[in-house]
């Protein structure tokens, strides 16, 4: 299985870039994964709104045909470290090729993101920059793939 991570921008802080590498590299030795940064197009005088669709339309239209799509929202659900790793073999298990996990800009997702959703999935009630989510999601990406397979990383 592939997962792709399509982000917005290149990430802005050299920490998080660098939390990022260090987790996606130790991911290579269970699943491929494919970060690939879209350049966002900004146009003076946009609403949030117009440049919420203009993201939206960026990260669908990134993806290869038949991708799951996990979109993560504070408005979606909630999961335990196990219940995400038990996602994650759910779509193994199921044959899936491709699954993408989809994090906002600045003011979230476009509507348009929410209806392709395959699942809506939540880290925190709480607000975080959409570059911490990057590195949260990726270690949590390693720490799935960990449980998965009985080592000691999650204790």
């Amino acid at each position: 299985m592939r997962i792709e991570l399509p982000f917005l921008g290149k990430t802005k802080k050299t920490f998080i870039e660098q939390g990022i590498k260090e987790y996606s590299n130790r991911l290579k030795h269970y699943s491929s994964l494919h970060i690939h940064i879209l350049k966002i197009k900004k146009i003076k005088g946009w609403t949030e709104e117009q440049q919420r669709c203009e993201e939206g339309r960026l990260l669908l239209t990134s993806l290869p045909q038949a991708t799951v799509k996990v979109v993560l929202d504070a408005s979606g659900r909630q999961l335990s470290s196990e219940g995400f790793s038990e996602l994650i073999s759910r779509f193994e298990q199921n044959g899936q090729k491709h699954v993408a996990f989809l994090i906002g800009g600045p003011t979230g997702h476009a509507t348009e993101v929410f209806d392709a959703a395959d699942h809506l999935i939540s880290f925190s009630k709480m607000t975080f920059t959409h570059d911490m989510v990057r590195l949260f999601l990726v270690e949590q990406l390693y720490r799935a793939y960990t449980i998965k397979a009985g080592e000691k990383y999650h204790k």
